[in-house]
């Protein structure tokens, strides 16, 4: 009993920074997943890192234990969101790619939010999902997990990494990186889009008697599709690419964690 009484507390703290990734991180925060097996998955996953870590750490469970906790779950939110981030990129930029074909008004249901989502955004987020688990992308992601009790242990300053700003420069550059990715990631549909609106236009004027309104929208859905068609092969390496960018840009938030704490 006395062994438990000294674990728990440590155990506890570690269980909240998992179960606040899971909640927000891509892939496991999917509203398919249930959420008993997202529970089960924190509870084991605590267990592991208890057992391999938390078995050296020490703490007292004073008046200051609860803004550890918060501490904590601050903690696994960050690391969850900074993860989610990268996967926006498919939907953001599929987004503009139906705003273009004309499939602005048509959404359906995104599996991971239960929020409804572009067409083309839940397609690429789909495949993009396959490459993710194809490459062990969630095992990289389970270890980028363990090893931050390296880089951010328990007892870790977090509350003064974000009153400094550090932690808010590091999220606000990072989203303006993805967004900045999604734009490139829809440009070559958007510009060929915009083409075809130039072109239809030129018809509009010089023979009035075609009803371009009739005419564009299956002309931009033929043409998109065919285009995504042909992009499709290419589509794997870009979002492997955008997979590394994720993983580094979480060693980058672990850096940017245990610099300051090293000052």
């Amino acid at each position: 009993m006395e062994l438990f009484l000294e674990g728990f507390p440590i155990f506890l703290l570690i269980f909240c920074r998992i179960t606040a990734f899971f909640v927000v991180a891509p892939v496991f925060s999917t509203r398919t997943v249930p959420t008993m097996m997202k529970i089960g998955l924190s509870f084991l996953v605590a267990l592991l890192v208890f057992l391999s870590y938390g078995l050296k750490q020490t703490i007292v469970p004073d008046a200051t234990y609860v803004l550890a906790v918060i501490r904590e779950v601050l903690a696994g939110l960050l690391l969850g969101y900074t993860a989610y981030l990268f996967f926006t990129i498919i939907q953001t930029a599929g987004a503009f790619i139906d705003l273009q074909m004309g499939f602005g008004m048509a959404n359906v249901i995104d599996p991971m939010t239960g929020a409804s989502s572009p067409l083309m955004g839940n397609f690429k987020f789909m495949v993009g999902t396959l490459v993710f688990l194809s490459m062990n992308g969630h095992h990289y992601m389970l270890s980028a997990l363990l090893k931050s009790y390296e880089w951010i242990p328990i007892s870790n300053e977090l509350f003064a990494r974000i009153y400094e700003g550090s932690i808010s420069e590091f999220l606000l550059r990072t989203f303006a990186d993805t967004f900045m990715l999604a734009l490139q990631m829809s440009a070559p549909l958007v510009v060929a889009m915009f083409l075809v609106d130039a072109g239809l236009g030129l018809l509009a004027k010089t023979a009035p008697q075609y009803n371009v309104f009739v005419l564009g929208v299956p002309i931009k859905i033929l043409i998109g599709f065919l285009l995504l068609a042909t992009l499709m092969p290419g589509l794997i390496d870009v979002f492997e690419n955008i997979f590394t960018l994720m993983f580094d840009a979480l060693e980058k938030l672990f850096g940017i964690v245990q610099a300051r704490a090293e000052q």
